[in-house]
């Protein structure tokens, strides 16, 4: 039973700036690469990557949506994530998500050619924090 809210991960998870996306690779194993959220991590269990549309990362999702993230915090604190990604490629989406810190990856904003963002919906999240630990299923 967990003794977190989605809430509260959510918050600690805004915290983490990077963690490790992974998807299954065109072979049926796993391919993982770091990620920063971008601090835009939402209380439904919602968050949101940009990255570009020529890689393999958005391949394999365009093949395969099921991806995992996982999270380091302070104090021993840990998240595993189960979810689906969605690629999105609307400008006026790209905007609501948009963060300052971006602008260091994508010199042209939201009109950098071939961007693209990533959308993952959690589906199942497990937490280890010291002794305690939870999962909750969305």
């Amino acid at each position: 039973m967990s003794n977190k809210s989605l809430a509260d991960l959510a918050q600690r998870i805004k915290k983490i700036d990077f963690g490790m996306l992974t998807t299954v690779a065109p072979d049926g194993g796993l391919a993982s690469r770091p990620m920063s959220n971008n601090q835009d991590v939402e209380y439904d269990g919602d968050s949101y990557y940009f990255t570009s549309d020529d890689t393999d990362m958005v391949r394999e999702i365009s093949d395969n949506p099921r991806v995992g993230l996982t999270f380091h915090g302070e104090e021993r604190f840990f998240v595993a994530v189960a979810g689906e990604a969605e690629i999105i490629r609307d400008k006026e989406t790209f905007k609501a998500h948009w963060a300052p810190s971006v602008d260091e990856w994508f010199e042209d904003g939201i009109d950098t050619p071939g961007l693209v963002l990533l959308k993952v919906r959690a589906k199942h999240v497990h937490y280890w924090e010291g002794e305690e630990s939870g999962e909750i299923v969305l």
